[in-house]
Formats: C-alpha cells, structure tokens, sequence
C-alpha cells in the first residue's frame, strides 16, 4: 500500500502494517538539503522545491485547509461533521498547511491542552485525565489529511515534526491522538505511539477509534537517535523518524518558532 493510502484519513482509511506498507521512494522524492528550510518567503516555516509548509493562521488559509480535509474525508464517503471546522485562530490550536505549486497538499493540526479541553475528551476523558494528575501537559493531533499527489515521507515528517517543535515551545510534555483500529500497529511502528484508550465509536466521522499516546521525551529521543538517516533506512521503513530534520536543521527551525510565537498570536 502506498504512502498516500495510509495517511489520507486518520480515523478511516485502509491501512497495511507489513514490511512493504509503504515501498522505496523515487529518487525526485529524497531530501535535497540545502534548500529544505526557511526559504526566502517568510510566511513558509519549510520550503523546499517539492513543497512548502506554513501555518493556516488566516481564514484563507484555514479555509483552504477545510477544503482538503473535507474532500480527502468525504471522497470515501464518510460522515463529515462541518460544525468542526476549523475555529478563529488562537493560541491553543496549531494547523500547519503543506502546499506544492499553490495548492493545499496536506495538513496537520495541535490543539493544547485548556480549560475547554480536548476533542479527544468526547471518548476518553478518563484517559486524558490521568495524564493530567500526573502534571503532564496534554496536546492532541487532529485532522490529518494529505491529497493523493502528495505521495512523499518527507512531507508526513516534516508536519509532524514541526507540530512536534511547535508543541514543545508551548509546553507540551504529551501527545495523544485518536486513529482507526486498523492504524494502530502503523502508528507504533512509525512513531512510537501506544494505545491507551479501547476501541469506541467515534460519532464525528461515525468509525470506530483508539487512543494512542506518547511522551515529547521519546520523540525527542528518536529524533536524536535517527533523525537525517534516511538513506540509511533499511526496505522496509521501520520509521518515520530518519525522514525527521536534522539535529541542525531542528535547531534552526525551533529558534525561529521561539522568535516567531508571538507574531503567530493574534493581539489583545
């Protein structure tokens, strides 16, 4: 199964969890380097040749965004709650847009942890909860879709390795995220997730879901252990994480995140 088969919906789409779920990559889709960070158009966080990544911090761009999360979902033909979309632009939610040649190609969205709570709360508040009383701060990753052309692994990890960043600079500890059952291997063996909510009926997309989990601590782990070995990786894709930016390039990425936080924030 290719890489855009598993990764259009995350609570509803066929998934393979085999050696061969993803396959080589043509040469067109390998990092090219130099030019994969901070290109000359300061409104992109990422900008490489193939595609850009920015934040869906107008209402054009979260429109946009709304719009390929309403046809990757709906192409299969499942249950689209629009009273979800997108809210206005605030502190607590990140979502980051992934464009190549203008068009919205992906995207990925962090919401922190507040008084109003999680999306994830609807189903596993009990779970969440005990993270909270053991002073872990909770964020969750929500809304994941990437069109069809968009066949590349380095643009899944670089949406989740900016949200990853972008998570620590807001104080994240933990990352939970809600996926279909038949996902669940695929998450642990690409990111290290765990499930640690059963397996219940999620009424927003009317499929089932589980709650996976992990700690900032062990993706940071990862990250230093194999970020930027990609070339490295054995056929059979046991990760995602050497698709990750380098120690380098992270770096460079997570202090301008600091710089910029303030400006991403709407005024008072």
């Amino acid at each position: 199964m290719s890489f855009r088969d598993a990764f259009d919906w995350p609570l509803n789409s066929d998934i393979s969890t085999g050696d061969d779920a993803i396959g080589s990559l043509p040469d067109c889709m390998q990092w090219d380097g130099s030019d994969a960070l901070l290109g000359s158009d300061s409104m992109f966080l990422v900008e490489r040749s193939d595609f850009q990544i920015r934040l869906a911090n107008t209402p054009v761009r979260r429109a946009e965004v709304n719009s390929l999360v309403d046809r990757m979902y709906g192409w299969r033909g499942y249950l689209l709650d629009h009273g979800e979309a997108l809210p206005r632009y605030d502190a607590g939610q990140m979502t980051l847009q992934a464009c190549e040649q203008g068009e919205t190609v992906g995207t990925l969205s962090l919401s922190l942890d507040s008084g109003q709570g999680l999306q994830a709360d609807e189903l596993y508040r009990a779970e969440i909860d005990q993270l909270r009383l053991s002073g872990r701060k909770v964020c969750e990753l929500t809304r994941l879709a990437v069109d069809n052309r968009a066949n590349s692994m380095e643009l899944l990890a670089s949406l989740f390795h900016l949200l990853h960043l972008i998570g620590c600079q807001m104080g994240a500890s933990d990352a939970v995220i809600e996926v279909n059952p038949r996902h669940v291997a695929f998450y642990k063996r690409l990111l290290g997730f765990q499930q640690i909510g059963e397996r219940k009926q999620c009424a927003r997309v009317d499929a089932p879901a589980i709650l996976m989990h992990v700690e900032a601590s062990y993706v940071q782990a990862q990250i230093a252990k194999l970020s930027g070995l990609r070339d490295k990786q054995p056929k059979a894709r046991a990760s995602l994480y050497p698709y990750f930016f380098s120690l380098s390039e992270a770096e460079g990425l997570a202090q301008r995140i600091g710089r910029l936080v303030s400006s991403w924030l709407p005024a008072a």
